[in-house]
């Protein structure tokens, strides 16, 4: 489960902002999007991802993704990146 993965990797990115940034570096090998995410925070990211062909997994919940990666707090997205 792709979500495991992100639980289980030594280096990710946690928010929307930080995932931008991974992307835009080339550091980003997978993203994570939550379902309930608004769009207009997300939009860039999909867009991002399809242009530079980054596999984008859906999260059920922006709770679910924060508990992935290990915080209290919802997450619109994620990735894991390269070390």
């Amino acid at each position: 489960m792709p979500l495991e993965e992100l639980r289980r990797a030594r280096t990710k990115t946690i928010g929307t902002k930080q995932t931008l940034k991974a992307i835009a570096k080339g550091t980003a090998k997978m993203v994570f999007v939550a379902l309930d995410a608004e769009e207009k925070v997300v939009r860039e990211v999909l867009r991002e991802c399809q242009e530079k062909a980054i596999p984008v997994v859906r999260a059920e919940s922006m709770a679910v993704l924060g508990k992935a990666c290990g915080i209290e707090v919802g997450a619109a997205s994620a990735a894991i990146v390269e070390d």
